[in-house]
């Protein structure tokens, strides 16, 4: 797929019980979503990039619809955004396949980074599952916060608020008892 022309991209903030979250996207899907950072401000900052405009007027339906999606999950009702389209640009074809597997993962459940690995054949493994994870444009969409480290560990998050975010995300989904992530685990 070719690179979209970043001019035929808007931008919207909205408001959700998680904060204030973003998304974009070009006529053919989401191209990202921004979690909440510290201000709505700078939420708006991250998405206004050359050549993406936020949007005036009446929202296509199917920008509404996920939006609409999103509030619900981030209200902590069970959700899935199977019929969110989304625009992963021009990502190689392995990171694709990597993002349409994770896609796959329902509510409230979770994986490894070596889990992946295997099932897709990764080359470099768990490593290279956690590197296209840290590139996910469209976080909660193509839910990367449902990938564990192995043992259950939380592994990273590259979204703002890191592992905190995803520890929140995970306990929203409540994808694991809290007394079963490491922030919580019993000292030995």
């Amino acid at each position: 797929m070719a690179e979209q022309d970043k001019s035929e991209e808007h931008f919207v903030l909205f408001e959700t019980a998680f904060g204030s979250c973003g998304i974009a996207w070009s006529p053919i899907g989401l191209t990202r979503l921004q979690l909440p950072e510290a201000t709505p401000y700078v939420t708006h900052r991250r998405l206004a990039g050359p050549g993406r405009r936020a949007w005036e007027g009446q929202l296509p339906a199917a920008i509404d619809e996920a939006m609409a999606e999103l509030e619900k999950y981030f209200s902590g009702k069970a959700t899935d955004f199977a019929a969110v389209s989304v625009d992963l640009g021009d990502k190689p074809p392995l990171q694709l396949a990597l993002y349409a597997r994770l896609r796959l993962i329902p509510w409230g459940e979770t994986t490894t980074y070596g889990a992946l690995a295997r099932d897709l054949a990764v080359p470099g493994g768990a490593r290279a599952v956690g590197q296209a994870m840290g590139r996910n444009p469209v976080p909660v969409i193509v839910p990367c916060h449902r990938v564990l480290a192995s043992g259950n560990g939380l592994g990273g998050f590259s979204a703002p608020g890191g592992r905190t975010t995803k520890q929140r995300l995970l306990e929203l989904e409540r994808a694991n008892a809290i007394e079963r992530l490491p922030l919580f685990a019993p000292k030995r």
